[in-house]
């Protein structure tokens, strides 16, 4: 329990002082960050990691929050971009670990199994099949996003629509190869 000990302590948002008391707003809003952040990552021990990078960007901000009324919505929005990076961060490292995986001691790419050459194959074949059958449109727009590796705002640009339209093309798109895989039961489930 915080036992309040002094006028700076009584409003941790300095509403007659130029700084905030971060470090009671953070203990303030920290339950429920954690739950947000814990909900996106589904992970305990990242929750940690995260809200450290959260506590670091709001005590480093650069301009102080003038309407003391929005600091929980800027807490929330520093948590899902801490959230983002923490995912981008772990996608890199682990497409580093695979490269690492597939590759011997002296760095030269590894023979595959004969099995997992065999099931590469026919996965690839399978997909083939799954965009034939797709709508030409829904077809383009993967093609662009997962071979050229545009992004969004790129793909928006060359064909002449909003970004938002992008991502819902992309999203049903994702949903139809889906659709279309899972009837040739080559859909993996991921735990």
């Amino acid at each position: 329990m915080h036992v309040c000990t002094s006028d700076h302590d009584a409003d941790p948002y300095g509403r007659g002082q130029s700084k905030l008391d971060w470090r009671t707003i953070l203990t303030t809003h920290d339950r429920w960050l954690r739950t947000v952040v814990f909900w996106r990552l589904r992970d305990h021990q990242a929750v940690d990691d995260v809200m450290q990078e959260v506590a670091l960007a709001a005590v480093r901000q650069a301009s102080p929050i003038s309407d003391v009324t929005r600091v929980a919505p800027w807490l929330y929005r520093l948590a899902v971009r801490a959230v983002l990076l923490h995912r981008r961060s772990q996608g890199r490292r682990r497409r580093m670990m695979e490269r690492f995986e597939s590759h011997g001691a002296n760095g030269k790419p590894c023979e595959p199994e004969p099995l997992d050459w065999l099931l590469s194959h026919e996965r690839q074949a399978a997909v083939r099949k799954a965009m034939d059958r797709l709508p030409a449109r829904d077809a383009e727009i993967l093609l662009l996003k997962y071979t050229e590796n545009w992004s969004y705002h790129q793909i928006a640009a060359h064909l002449g629509v909003g970004h938002s339209a992008v991502e819902a093309r992309l999203h049903r798109a994702r949903a139809r190869l889906r659709s279309e895989l899972g009837a040739t039961d080559m859909v993996e489930v991921r735990s």
